[in-house]
């Protein structure tokens, strides 16, 4: 959703909109504009993934100050983590300051003052989280802030940030956006636990993180014939025995959740005008079975019917 687009706002309307932009998009705080107002420029957006969103923000200079006043006015629970595609920022929280660069990770606590500028132009990438959702003790968040580099899993979150925001215009109005914005919320729940160094959370935090964001990248990739649980446990960075513990763990099968979404896809392809006149064999390789003979007997399997029944049942009139 587009917030704020300065070029389509008369100058000496910039700075009101600039601030009710910023109203809507996150908490009460103070904007000192670092140029003249007829040199302000802002782009803003906010994409909705579920009980989460995604802030960005491509701005002239400009400074926020959240200070304790505005920290008792009403307002969410909510943390942000961010990055920055460009430009230099200036974070200060917890008696802790922070250049912001683009290797850079920033955690702000949005229930606490802080201060946060740039001069010139920049840019922010701000995925915000409710506290409720993220669930972690207030302590716990707050140890992390200043160590999050000190993490194992810090280049992954950021990398899957930038990922996120270069994607946001087609991936946030997909089905599956609630469900991206639960991954991302629980690869950020790891990264922090991990940075916290806390003990009392990091095993069934990190083992539900492994489960949830290795569910997501099989709904990428399902369709890919070499998506086996080696390539999996590869990308995530930890061993097949740990991939197949943490789902054990969850009551899972990693095997069969894959088969049963490619079998999904299958039966939803047969039954378009398109893929009733495909051959069954180039649909199961489409949907990333190798071997077409294996794909016939497990969908049998699954639907009671054969591949080619399933053609001919949806093809009747009436059918859906």
């Amino acid at each position: 959703m587009l917030l704020l687009d300065t070029t389509q706002v008369p100058t000496d309307e910039r700075v009101d909109a600039f601030r009710a932009a910023m109203g809507q998009a996150s908490v009460p705080c103070r904007i000192e504009h670092l140029e003249p107002a007829d040199r302000l420029r802002a782009r803003m957006h906010l994409w909705l993934y579920g009980g989460a969103n995604l802030f960005t923000a491509d701005v002239s200079g400009f400074r926020l100050v959240r200070t304790p006043k505005h920290v008792r006015m009403q307002a969410p629970a909510v943390v942000a983590i961010a990055v920055q595609p460009h430009g230099l920022g200036r974070f200060s929280q917890f008696g802790r300051d922070q250049l912001v660069g683009v290797a850079d990770l920033m955690l702000s606590d949005l229930t606490a003052p802080y201060t946060f500028s740039w001069t010139g132009s920049g840019g922010s990438r701000a995925f915000q989280i409710p506290y409720d959702r993220l669930a972690l003790p207030v302590d716990t968040v707050r140890r992390a802030s200043g160590r999050l580099p000190a993490s194992p899993l810090f280049s992954l979150v950021r990398a899957h940030l930038h990922r996120l925001a270069r994607a946001a215009p087609t991936t946030a109005d997909d089905p599956g956006a609630a469900s991206l914005g639960t991954a991302t919320t629980e690869l950020v729940r790891a990264l922090l636990v991990s940075a916290a160094e806390d003990d009392r959370l990091a095993a069934p935090v990190l083992a539900e993180t492994l489960v949830t964001t290795v569910l997501a990248y099989v709904g990428q990739h399902l369709r890919e014939p070499d998506l086996t649980p080696e390539r999996i446990a590869r990308v995530h960075s930890v061993s097949v025995r740990q991939l197949y513990k943490a789902f054990a763990a969850a009551e899972r099968s990693l095997e069969q959740h894959i088969i049963e979404r490619r079998l999904e896809a299958a039966r939803a392809e047969l039954a378009t005008p398109a893929g009733r006149h495909r051959p069954i064999a180039a649909t199961a390789r489409a949907c990333g079975f190798r071997d077409p003979s294996h794909f016939s007997r497990r969908f049998r399997a699954a639907y009671g019917l054969s591949p080619r029944d399933w053609q001919q049942v949806s093809a009747r009139p009436g059918f859906g």
